[in-house]
C-alpha cells in the first residue's frame, strides 16, 4: 500500500509538472511538446536526443522539447497515470515491452498514414515489425540489437581450443575451460556465464540463444503458442545441460557474471553490445575479443519505440511528427551511432568513423541485421502483454526441471498447456 501511494504521488507530480503549471507566463504563449524518457543523462543516448532536439527547436521558432527524466524503475506507472488522467506527453518514448498496453488503450497514433503521406519506406528498418499493433504502426523502433560472444583469448590458447563456431564446439569448449584452478574441488572459472537469479525476462533471454540455435521459439509470427516440439526439447536440454554439469556459475546477477568474464574468470559470454564497456574496465581487458555468435540466428531484440500521443490537437501531432522524421533521418541515424554509439536501425545507414571508439561495430550491425531478418526478439508475438505472467511461468517450470532432473520433454508439455491457458487470459 505504501509503495502504490509513494508511485501515486510521483507520477502525480510529474503530470503536474508535465500539464504547463510550472512554466513561466512568457513562455505558455509558445507551443512546449513534452517528452518523457528514462535517457535523459545516458551518456551517448541522452546526448543524442539532447542534440536532436537543439536542432529541432532551431528549426521551429517558438517550439520547445520539454525533455523529463522519469527512473525506469517507476517508468511504466508514471506514464499510465499520464494517459488515464488525460494528460500525455506528446512525443511518446517506451519500452518495446510495455508499448503494447497503451496502443491497445487506444492512446497511440496509428503511425501508418503519416508514413504513408512522407513517402516513407520501412523496408529493412530493424524490429519494425515489432510496431505494429492491431493491423497498425504504432510507433517507431529507435534500438534494436543482435547478440555477439566475447571470448577470452589467453583461456582458449592456454587449453589448446579453437573459438566455437556451432553449439558443438561452443559445449566442448565451455566444457574444457570450466576448471578448479586451486584444487579445493569447486570450479573457480567457467566455461560459458548466464544470470540465473534474476527476473524472470531476463531468464528467458538467457536461455533463448539455445532455443533459437535449436529451431525453437515461444509462439509463431501468427501468435499460436509453439512450445511442445522436438526443437523445443532440444533448446531446454541444452541449458539443462549448461547450467547442471556446473559450465556457468549460478545465483549470480547480470552484473556479477559479466564482471567475472571481464576479470577474466569465464571463457565464453553470449550478450548484447553492453558488454564492451565492462570488458573495457576489467583486470582480462587485453585478454577479451569480440566475436561473431557460434548460434543461428543469433539472440535479438527491440528495446525502445518512439510514437505520439492520439489524443494531441492536429497542429501539435504534425509537431511531433516532425520531430519523429528528423530522428528518423539519415543524418540523425548515423549520429545515433557516432554519438550516442548506439546500432542505427535504419537501413544503410553510414557509421564509418565508429570503429575509432568501437572497434566491433560492423559486427554488432551483422547482428542486429541477421537477428532482425529473421524476426527475433525476446517478446513473443501472441503473449506480449501476459508476458510478465508468461515468463513467470517458464522460469518456475525450467528452474523445476533442472532441482528435480526432469526430462525436457515433459517439461514443455507442461508449459504448452499453461501458456495457452495464460494467452485466453
Amino acid at each position: 500500500m505504501t509503495t502504490l501511494f509513494k508511485r501515486g504521488l510521483t507520477a502525480t507530480s510529474l503530470a503536474l509538472l508535465l500539464s504547463g503549471t510550472a512554466l513561466a507566463p512568457a513562455a505558455m504563449a509558445d507551443t512546449t511538446l513534452k517528452f518523457v524518457s528514462w535517457q535523459v543523462d545516458d551518456a551517448g543516448t541522452g546526448d543524442w536526443w539532447k542534440a536532436a532536439i537543439a536542432e529541432f527547436e532551431a528549426g521551429n521558432p517558438g517550439v520547445k522539447v520539454e525533455f523529463t527524466k522519469v527512473e525506469r524503475s517507476a517508468y511504466a506507472d508514471t506514464m499510465t497515470t499520464l494517459f488515464a488522467g488525460g494528460n500525455p506527453p506528446q512525443i511518446v518514448h517506451l519500452a518495446s515491452f510495455e508499448y503494447q498496453a497503451f496502443a491497445e488503450n487506444g492512446w497511440m497514433e496509428n503511425l501508418g498514414p503519416w508514413l504513408k503521406k512522407d513517402s516513407i519506406d520501412m523496408t529493412g528498418w530493424a524490429g519494425q515489425d515489432k510496431c505494429l499493433w492491431n493491423g497498425e504502426t504504432a510507433c517507431i523502433m529507435m534500438s534494436y540489437f543482435g547478440y555477439i560472444m566475447a571470448y577470452n583469448k589467453k583461456i582458449l590458447d592456454d587449453a589448446g581450443l579453437a573459438v566455437p563456431t556451432d553449439w558443438n564446439s561452443y559445449l566442448d569448449v565451455a566444457r574444457k575451460t570450466t576448471r578448479d584452478l586451486n584444487g579445493d574441488g569447486i570450479p573457480d572459472q567457467f566455461g560459458t556465464g548466464h544470470e540465473t537469479k534474476g527476473g524472470a525476462g531476463q531468464y528467458l533471454t538467457e536461455m533463448l540463444s539455445y532455443v533459437l540455435d535449436a529451431g525453437a521459439y515461444w509462439t509463431n509470427a501468427e501468435g499460436k503458442i509453439t512450445i511442445n516440439t522436438p526443437q523445443m526439447i532440444e533448446g531446454l536440454t541444452r541449458w539443462k545441460t549448461v547450467v547442471k554439469e556446473g559450465l556457468t556459475p549460478v545465483d549470480m546477477s547480470a552484473g556479477d557474471v559479466r564482471k567475472l568474464f571481464a576479470d577474466g574468470k569465464i571463457a565464453l559470454k553470449l550478450d548484447g553490445p553492453w558488454l564492451y564497456g565492462t570488458m573495457k574496465k576489467g583486470g582480462a581487458a587485453a585478454d577479451t575479443v569480440m566475436a561473431a555468435p557460434p548460434f543461428s540466428p543469433p539472440l535479438g531484440g527491440s528495446s525502445n519505440v518512439l510514437g505520439m500521443a492520439s489524443e494531441i490537437p492536429d497542429e501539435e501531432k504534425a509537431l511531433v511528427w516532425d520531430f519523429i522524421k528528423l530522428v528518423m533521418s539519415p543524418e540523425w541515424q548515423t549520429k545515433y551511432a557516432t554519438v550516442g554509439n548506439n546500432t542505427p536501425p535504419r537501413p544503410g545507414t553510414n557509421t564509418a568513423g565508429v570503429e575509432a571508439t568501437t572497434p566491433h561495430f560492423d559486427l554488432l550491425i551483422q547482428t542486429m541485421k541477421a537477428a532482425s531478418d529473421a524476426g527475433v526478439d525476446r517478446i513473443p508475438t501472441g503473449l506480449e502483454i501476459q508476458y510478465n505472467e508468461f515468463g513467470k511461468m517458464v522460469q518456475e517450470e525450467v528452474q523445476r526441471m533442472l532441482i528435480e532432473d526432469l526430462d525436457p520433454a515433459a517439461v514443455v508439455k507442461t508449459i504448452q498447456v499453461k501458456a495457452e491457458v495464460i494467452q485466453k487470459g
